[in-house]
């Protein structure tokens, strides 16, 4: 085991993340105080670090701010997950192939269907013209009967298939414009707060299609617009209440709570509690537990491990 973490790259062969860390600060203690520093930390207080208890690692170890900011710096400068960046230039990048582009035309807006998804289907000539000079014939054996009716059984399957292409387009077409016209603010402005509160029953009692089918259609299916590449279901969104009952999108509330944190003290992050405030005194009626679930769906962190030295 010691030897293959031997091996590049640094951290590689780690039973744990503790170990991954130590590994990779090993092949820098040459680098001075710091490195060293780090890995008292890292050994002594790694649930501490863990949960950026700052001021107990500062305690224990009897650093100054300086070395302990010194320490920290180290720590984050190293790779939790070295493996995975072998063979990261050799991998082919993954695109997203919208499946619709909608453009604004001189303030009028337009849907179209990506051709790549939707190519042009037609039935075989060769196919045709074997049925036409079989039925010419006048006399018909039993093999002449069975080539007809074979080469009817692959035409009939054929228009059905073209069919089944055809309508499916229309679903999608119907979809998304039914979801362009609910949303036609955003597509005219790219702004998410102006997304309106908007549920897959919404959409599916305008198509008269299935909720089930609306719902397939907005999780594997992207539009591109001037703004950006977007999954239909990030229109999609439950209403919230303001002051004056007015109902807006949950996901308005997201993006302010969103650009609330981005624009915080580090130093001081903003609790829930007073994130909580500050929303309610923009007028939204939301509680403490409500913006907890909202941040946990952005993926961002409570307070405490949003503070930086």
């Amino acid at each position: 085991m010691q030897k293959i973490q031997k091996f590049d790259p640094a951290g590689v062969a780690a039973r744990d993340l503790q170990e991954c860390l130590l590994l990779q600060l090993q092949r820098k203690l040459n680098e001075g105080k710091e490195v060293q520093t780090a890995m008292n930390i890292l050994e002594r207080y790694f649930d501490e670090f863990t949960k950026k208890h700052y001021e107990k690692i500062q305690r224990g170890l009897n650093l100054t701010d300086e070395d302990l900011k010194g320490a920290i710096n180290q720590i984050i400068k190293l790779n939790p997950k070295p493996g995975g960046d072998v063979g990261e230039a050799s991998k082919i990048e993954n695109y997203v192939v919208p499946d619709f582009f909608i453009f604004n035309n001189a303030g009028k807006l337009e849907i179209t269907l990506n051709s790549k998804n939707a190519p042009d289907l037609r039935i075989s000539e060769g196919y045709r013209d074997m049925l036409k000079d079989y039925d010419r014939g006048t006399k018909k054996d039993k093999r002449q009967k069975e080539a007809v009716l074979f080469i009817k059984q692959k035409i009939d399957a054929a228009k059905w298939f073209i069919d089944a292409i055809k309508q499916r387009q229309h679903t999608l077409i119907t979809t998304m414009q039914a979801i362009m016209e609910y949303q036609r603010e955003f597509f005219y402005t790219g702004d998410e707060t102006t997304l309106r509160p908007m549920i897959l029953k919404d959409i599916a009692e305008r198509t008269n299609l299935d909720i089930s089918t609306v719902s397939r259609v907005a999780n594997s299916k992207f539009v591109q617009t001037e703004f950006g590449t977007y999954r239909l279901k990030f229109f999609f969104s439950e209403s919230l209440s303001t002051e004056s009952g007015e109902e807006v999108s949950t996901r308005e509330v997201k993006k302010i709570l969103s650009d609330m944190v981005e624009g915080e003290s580090k130093k001081k992050p903003l609790s829930d509690e007073k994130l909580t405030e500050l929303l309610q005194q923009k007028g939204y009626n939301i509680a403490r537990r409500t913006v907890a679930k909202y941040r946990e769906q952005l993926n961002i962190p409570v307070a405490r491990l949003r503070k930086e030295l």
